[in-house]
């Protein structure tokens, strides 16, 4: 049955050649992009001011290391054949890993990344959420994994953030107000200079 709804979403970008390109184009930024949106939500907290999104940076990469773990744990316990591999008749110019198939390791990162900001915001996690489901969606239709692959990172995901949010929040909190302590006097600056602008604005 997993096979047999890969073929299907894979044979999408196998007779629509752009399909695939790009979401291989996606997928090759998604990561790095997450990683970054995450960092802004550090910035956009005003220093001295609530500390929801700074709690949702930390938390969401602390949620992002857990599910990386997580998946390569379970890599080593089944070393599930990607599709191309079980099935070598099958191109794949999108996609050449040869590591274990199961979960998906993207999927893992980036709705852990995701679930953990949702957990703190709503319309940030929202939007997280949107762009972790473009990446998951996305190593279907470049061949790379089953959907049972990227269902199960979804699930990684949401365990890892859970983890974090619920019993390591305590320890997010103490390393979230050792680091502002260096960041909020390099952006306090930024704060002040768009609050002194504003009125001239008016």
């Amino acid at each position: 049955m997993d096979w047999r709804w890969e073929h299907s979403i894979y044979n999408v970008s196998l007779h629509h050649h752009w399909v695939g390109s790009l979401f291989h184009g996606i997928e090759q930024a998604s990561i790095p992009v997450m990683v970054v949106i995450t960092a802004v939500l550090w910035f956009l907290a005003r220093p001295g001011a609530d500390s929801k999104w700074k709690l949702a940076c930390g938390s969401a990469y602390l949620s992002a290391a857990i599910a990386y773990v997580a998946a390569f744990v379970v890599h080593h316990l089944y070393d599930r054949p990607r599709p191309y591999e079980a099935h070598p008749s099958l191109p794949h110019p999108w996609s050449s890993s040869t590591d274990a198939s199961f979960p998906s390791d993207h999927t893992s990162l980036s709705f852990a990344i995701a679930f953990a900001v949702l957990m703190f915001d709503g319309v940030a996690g929202a939007i997280f959420l949107v762009v972790a489901v473009i990446i998951g969606v996305g190593r279907l239709f470049i061949g790379a994994h089953y959907p049972g692959d990227v269902a199960a990172g979804v699930l990684v995901g949401l365990a890892a953030a859970l983890v974090v949010v619920r019993l390591l929040r305590p320890l997010v909190a103490r390393v979230v107000g050792l680091v502002e302590r260096v960041s909020d006097p390099l952006v306090r600056p930024l704060w002040r200079r768009r609050a002194g602008e504003a009125p001239a604005r008016s």
